[in-house]
């Protein structure tokens, strides 16, 4: 009896100790103050720096993103319209989690290329733009802006 009464005894103190410390886990695995996201030429934080990813203007990705953000805002018509415009499913977790749908992809053509090489524009519901150059091994957030 004496036995029993220890393992029962154990097992709530285990179950008190897991759920106390799924309770608490945010007091020590929360996020970190973020610092402020760096403005925009209006002022205004740019959409997706909240990622943490590094934030670069539009003017100091190759000419051919410039020209692919001018068909994003305008519609098209896209190089690859089989491709443009998919849905981007961000299988690599290195863009924030959204929901499936939420980020779409475009090409940034690469001189020289035979298909489409690695380059991308994503953009996001939220106005968010991001680049890759190396086919989603990294990304950095986009400013239109500047």
């Amino acid at each position: 009896m004496l036995n029993r009464r220890r393992i029962t005894v154990a097992l709530v103190a285990l179950i008190v100790l897991v759920l106390g410390g799924w309770l608490i886990k945010d007091v020590f695995t929360g996020a970190e103050p973020s610092s402020p996201s760096p403005p925009s030429s209006t002022g205004q934080a740019v959409p997706g720096s909240e990622s943490g990813l590094a934030v670069e203007p539009l003017s100091d990705l190759p000419a051919e993103a410039r020209t692919t953000w001018e068909l994003i805002e305008n519609g098209g018509p896209f190089p690859y319209p089989g491709k443009d415009g998919s849905v981007f499913g961000n299988r690599e977790k290195l863009l924030p989690q959204k929901a499936s749908g939420y980020y779409r992809e475009y090409t940034v053509p690469s001189r020289g290329s035979a298909d489409r090489g690695p380059r991308r524009l994503v953009t996001g519901d939220s106005a968010e733009l991001y680049y890759t150059a190396d086919h989603y091994e990294s990304f950095v957030v986009v400013d239109p802006q500047r």
